[in-house]
């Protein structure tokens, strides 16, 4: 009889290459555990499906970078607050804007979808909560109390209350009804990260820098437990669907906690880093976490997770047996939520019979109406997940498959199953990507190959692209002469979605790369070169300052000693890149510097001190000896790669012939 498979609890899903620049908000839809929405630094936000590698829809608007994002219970809505304050609502099946709404005057820290009604809460750095009622653009009311930046709202199951939290060390419990704070739960002794009510209970969970998580009794309004001795800052907590658990996404792990009393139930090792948000969806708990402007997505089987009665050997710090046995779901202690039992449906565009009735100034809320929109960058997973042919199933499927879980035994990682092997490139004219027994990195982009040690200047074919992949298969190949026609129509499909799926990012950095050019352009006509260098390193962009690098090595009169202190660290940058035209234009510059500066430098160091003050010869000491240091730190690296074999190792030795007189 064979044995059977042991998978793994815990396993990597995918990466992706989620905006042009940094990622600044995520979050997951909680419904179906599959749809993940981010924003960026790039002011857009971008909707993906989990396990998927392109972009669904990108949603612009935003004048500043998004801070915040939230999808709506039926995953209907996203509403996203940028830098600046203001906060915009789509309409995902629609694929339009829905309402801009303008009045924070600071970051929007936090955003969540009342349950039932037509409404959002917000929170910003500006310390106010304020809600907004989206069918008329307007603020129902706003909500004072904080003395920090409110760092996450939610709404209570039945809609009636809202919890916020703040840096400010609270928590704060607040009745939309009468429109005043309940309570105020203080305890805490750093800033206060997420909050999350009970899905049943009259219970509340808030996670803190301080590395502790406190339960709130809701009836009482005192505390009913705290978990100490986090591994880090709490920054996402999720109840199980049936309140027997709370999960707690930590630095690299997943905790499992009971409240009454304090218990720590599992411990399942998870290498995801900082997990920024978490959901659950056919027993298996899903969580993001992003670096920079990649998306990591990862999956834990929750049915081999502790969730109730035993104790894992960890954490925390109570050394009390567990002689009572957890509360049964059950037989909950406090009440339940009472939720109303009908919903409102999607807020629709309303007409207003005057004037009065609009939110002032009209005219400037139409003109951002019009100018946010939402480009679907992938139509078929568009009207797969937004436009089901079926009303009465959506998709992401509430009952979607689960992911498949790779073998225990397995040691190979996601990363290298991503690479094709030789026997892949054989068997398939398409690498397959999506191999369900070792799910791959998956990204938006074209990305280079790892394998790769320094990218070409010059190249016949595009970055992680083949050109035999997208030919049709040899006439003598052993397959059938009826199975050829419909595996070559496979292979172009495949071949086009494979072309097309970088092109928008690509747009999307050239744009970028094209303003901030112009912007180093108009710091140079109005000043000198040095300016405008110090211009393009702000930026912090390598491409700006090589293509300006390959301006001035044009032009050697242009060289001149402070210049040189800012250009030698980004140097050192470009001769450690894994771009060829980096290495060459690195090499050019430093070869310029070397060769007119390098003697000047060595004399004046090694010249005796002067007699009396001469503040411009300090000066120019004081900068050659910027220099001096900063090459001895390139000559090191200079060194290591002379021993290099080609053009490279050629340029290199050159160049550590020329930096011998630092010796």
């Amino acid at each position: 009889m064979a044995t059977p498979v042991v998978t793994k609890t815990a396993w990597k899903l995918q990466e992706i290459v989620a905006h042009a620049s940094n990622v600044s908000s995520l979050v997951l839809g909680k419904a179906s555990g599959r749809l993940l929405a981010t924003g960026g630094d790039d002011c857009r936000v971008n909707l993906w499906s989990i396990n998927k590698p392109n972009c669904i829809m990108s949603l612009t608007g935003h004048t500043s970078p998004v801070e915040s994002v939230r999808l709506n219970t039926p995953e209907e809505l996203i509403v996203a607050g940028s830098q600046s304050g203001s906060i915009r609502v789509w309409d995902l099946e629609a694929a339009k804007i829905l309402r801009t709404l303008m009045g924070h005057k600071a970051n929007i820290c936090s955003l969540d979808f009342h349950p039932y009604g037509e409404f959002v809460a917000s929170g910003s750095q500006d310390t106010n909560i304020k809600l907004w009622d989206i069918r008329r653009k307007g603020c129902v009311f706003r909500y004072r109390g904080h003395s920090q930046a409110v760092r996450c709202l939610r709404f209570s199951p039945d809609g009636k209350w809202l919890a916020s939290a703040a840096d400010d060390h609270t928590v704060k419990l607040w009745d939309l009804t009468a429109g005043k704070m309940m309570s105020d739960f203080p305890g805490h002794t750093g800033p206060v990260n997420v909050v999350e009510f009970h899905p049943n209970e009259y219970l509340l969970a808030s996670g803190s820098s301080d590395r502790t998580i406190r339960f709130w009794d809701l009836e009482k309004f005192q505390v009913v437990s705290c978990i100490e001795g986090e591994p880090g800052p709490v920054r996402s907590v999720l109840f199980n669907p049936d309140g027997c658990c709370l999960y707690s996404g930590c630095q690299d792990s997943l905790r499992v906690y009971g409240w009454e009393p304090e218990r720590c139930f599992d411990v399942v090792l998870v290498n995801w880093g900082k997990v920024a948000d978490l959901a659950i969806c056919n027993d298996q708990l899903i969580g993001v976490a992003f670096s920079q402007s990649n998306v990591s997505s990862y999956v834990v089987d929750l049915t081999r997770v502790t969730r109730t009665g035993t104790v894992a050997q960890d954490p925390v710090q109570d050394s009390r047996p567990l002689t009572e046995q957890p509360p049964n779901p059950s037989a909950p202690l406090r009440r339940i939520y009472e939720r109303p039992s009908t919903t409102c449906s999607k807020p629709q565009r309303v007409k207003h019979n005057s004037e009065s009735e609009r939110r002032s100034p009209s005219s400037e809320d139409d003109k951002d109406d019009r100018e946010s929109r939402a480009e679907i960058q992938n139509a078929e997973d568009y009207n797969e997940i937004f436009q089901p042919k079926n009303s009465i199933s959506r998709t992401p499927p509430r009952r979607s498959e689960p992911f498949p879980a790779p073998p225990e035994d397995d040691t190979t990682t996601v990363k290298e199953a991503a690479k094709p092997s030789l026997a892949m490139d054989v068997q398939c004219p398409m690498p397959n990507l999506e191999g369900p027994a070792q799910p791959p990195v998956l990204t938006s982009t074209p990305t280079p190959k790892s394998e790769l040690a320094i990218i070409p200047a010059t190249r016949n074919e595009p970055i992680g692209l083949k050109a035999s992949d997208f030919l049709p298969v040899s006439g003598d190949s052993a397959r059938g002469a009826v199975k050829i026609p419909q595996q070559a129509e496979l292979v172009d499909e495949d071949a086009m979605s494979q072309i097309r799926k970088g092109h928008d990012t690509m747009c999307v950095v050239l744009t970028s790369r094209h303003k901030n050019l112009d912007t180093v352009r108009a710091v140079w006509t109005t000043s000198d070169i040095k300016t405008s260098v110090d211009s393009a390193v702000a930026i912090n962009d390598l491409s700006v300052v090589v293509d300006l690098l390959n301006i001035v090595n044009q032009k050697a009169s242009l060289w001149k000693l402070d210049l040189c202190t800012t250009v030698l660290p980004q140097i050192e940058k470009l001769l450690q890149s894994k771009y060829e035209s980096y290495v060459q234009t690195g090499c050019t510059s430093l070869k310029l510097i070397l060769q007119r500066f390098l003697p000047l430098i060595t004399d004046i160091l090694a010249a005796p001190p002067s007699v009396g003050v001469d503040i411009s010869r300090e000066e120019r000491l004081h900068k050659c000896r910027l220099c001096y240091k900063q090459l001895k730190s390139i000559s090191g690296l200079i060194k290591s790669k002379s021993s290099l074999s080609g053009r490279h190792g050629s340029a290199f030795r050159e160049l550590h012939l020329l930096m011998a007189a630092l010796d």
